[in-house]
């Protein structure tokens, strides 16, 4: 994992330590004790943020090895061992939250990704994800829909235009409009930029691809507008189902043959995934 988290690990870990540190250790544990211990995840899920492990430990400067048995992507069976810490117990009790906080979170959403894709595998659709994510964690989180599987959406507003319907209306009412407008405006800063155009019917749909929207979002539509959505673009333009996708009917929504479903639920609402710290060896 190439991502720069050590901003993140250091603030969590100031928040975690307070002014007086781990007072609880100190009081209990012998200075130059050591331990061994194992991150088992106590449900089936998918992994992603693992080697955070080992980052939140560097952060502290501590004198620990630590051994992975998974990798990023992973798919993994109830009580697994992640990871193995051996050291001073000092620091792993120290370092404990923090990275069961990590790995636990992300791991959630690989997990909450992986389970969505494998119910709709049998098509070409990819779950993707949205901005709706905690702030400061936008890049580990994505990452983590990566690692379960799905795709990513753009990163920032500078990525893509995307037009929603508060932006059309603010541009004068016409999606077809709005869509020259844009393309004028990225002809001039990146011509490479895609044009996004949110849709509600299949008039509005009409209008984006007769103004040439690469890819174009079909709002809350049911499955059998979808189907003709689909059938409509012939290919031109890139088409994502997006708002009221469930459990219940997201295999429907894949089968009507849009590229992407995306969804915000993966990143703003996934259960953490449940993992431990297992102590099985002290020497004080």
């Amino acid at each position: 994992m190439q991502l720069d988290t050590s901003q993140l690990i250091k603030l969590a870990l100031t928040e975690d330590l307070g002014a007086r540190g781990d007072i609880t250790t100190s009081a209990l544990v012998p200075q130059d004790a050591t331990a061994t211990a194992h991150f088992v995840n106590r449900k089936p899920g998918a992994i992603a943020g693992i080697e955070i492990i080992g980052q939140v430990f560097a952060a502290l400067n501590a004198n620990v090895d630590i051994q992975y048995h998974v990798k990023d992507g992973d798919s993994v069976g109830a009580q697994t061992k992640l990871a193995t810490v051996s050291g001073n117990a000092h620091a792993i009790l120290k370092a404990e939250r923090t990275a069961l906080n990590f790995v636990s979170h992300l791991s959630g959403i690989a997990t909450a990704t992986y389970n969505m894709q494998q119910q709709i595998n049998h098509t070409k659709t990819k779950i993707c994800d949205t901005r709706k994510t905690t702030p400061g964690w936008r890049a580990l989180e994505k990452y983590a829909v990566k690692c379960g599987g799905g795709e990513n959406h753009r990163m920032n507003l500078s990525d893509m235009v995307m037009i929603k319907d508060n932006h059309v209306a603010m541009a004068g009412g016409d999606i077809a409009m709005a869509i020259t407008k844009a393309r004028l405006y990225t002809g001039m800063l990146a011509p490479d930029l895609l044009i996004a155009v949110e849709v509600e019917n299949l008039e509005q749909l009409k209008a984006a691809l007769g103004a040439r929207a690469d890819h174009i979002m079909l709002d809350n539509m049911n499955v059998d507008m979808m189907r003709e959505a689909v059938a409509l673009a012939k290919g031109k333009a890139i088409l994502e189902a997006t708002g009221g996708v469930t459990a219940d009917n997201i295999v429907a929504i894949a089968e009507t043959g849009v590229d992407f479903i995306s969804s915000g639920w993966i990143t703003h609402s996934a259960p953490a995934l449940d993992i431990g710290l297992d102590f099985t060896e002290n020497r004080a």
